[in-house]
């Protein structure tokens, strides 16, 4: 099994690099830039589909053959604003020239065609409050199943406060048996406010086949093959991560953790 924590390689340029075959699955793949002022990246997506993150900062991209101009707002992801993002479909290719320090998540999936390039948000994003007392967290939801954006990725943003808890109660997509549950492999890209702090992220079966319980500090992804994946952020930071899901079917269904499904049913 892949080693579920990924530090990144560098501090500029790409400095994470996860695909299907390192992290030992069929479908996510996500990457990471930190370009400064000038500098540029450019990639084809072959066979996959690509949702590029303007995480922070500012980008000038070309993609599928068009100027989109200039991508980005936010400078800090802290400031919680609703990101500026593109979809490429496979068989393109996307570049990009950092108008400000900036970075840039490109996050994909097998492609099938299915849907041309276009933005995604600012504009329909809207920070969403989830979840009661210390579990209450604020998504924005980037491409999930309610926006026909894509033909495989999943993608959200959450903001956990300091003190709370997120991906909580405990559940897992690891099946695939539509409507039940499906299955979706998944990546958290995690940041700290304050950056120097640490968050908590476990990740375990039921049967204690895997379970792993990691400090994710800023900037770490932790991979999700399978199980249930709760986070805690400690009191004094707050916790970012963007969430990036893809399997066969193009639906999130999941099942809690019995031992916490009280919570579940006592919430909803």
């Amino acid at each position: 099994m892949a080693e579920l924590l990924c530090k990144p390689f560098g501090t500029h340029g790409k400095v994470h690099q996860i695909t299907p075959e390192s992290a030992g699955w069929r479908h996510v793949g996500f990457s990471l830039y930190r370009l400064r002022a000038g500098e540029a990246a450019a990639e084809a997506t072959g066979t996959r589909e690509v949702i590029l993150v303007m995480v922070e900062g500012k980008a000038r991209i070309t993609a599928a053959g068009t100027d989109w101009g200039v991508l980005g707002e936010r400078m800090d992801v802290f400031e919680k604003t609703p990101p500026h993002c593109l979809y490429v479909p496979n068989d393109s290719d996307w570049s990009l020239v950092a108008q400000t320090d900036c970075t840039v998540a490109v996050c994909s999936a097998p492609g099938q065609g299915g849907h041309a390039a276009r933005r995604i948000g600012p504009d329909g994003i809207t920070l969403t409050r989830r979840g009661t007392g210390v579990n209450t967290r604020y998504i924005n939801n980037i491409a999930m199943e309610a926006e026909d954006y894509a033909d495989s990725l999943l993608v959200t943003e959450v903001f956990t406060p300091d003190g709370h808890w997120s991906s909580y109660p405990s559940h897992r997509h690891d099946e695939d048996d539509f409507p039940r549950i499906t299955y979706l492999e998944e990546t958290y890209y995690h940041r700290l406010n304050p950056a120097r702090g640490f968050g908590i992220q476990r990740v375990y079966t039921e049967d204690g086949t895997l379970d792993e319980t990691m400090a994710v500090q800023d900037g770490d992804v932790v991979l999700v093959p399978r199980g249930h994946h709760p986070c805690g952020a400690p009191y004094g930071f707050e916790m970012y991560y963007l969430n990036v899901m893809a399997g066969p079917l193009r639906k999130w269904r999941f099942q809690a953790d019995p031992a916490v499904q009280w919570i579940m049913d006592r919430d909803a």
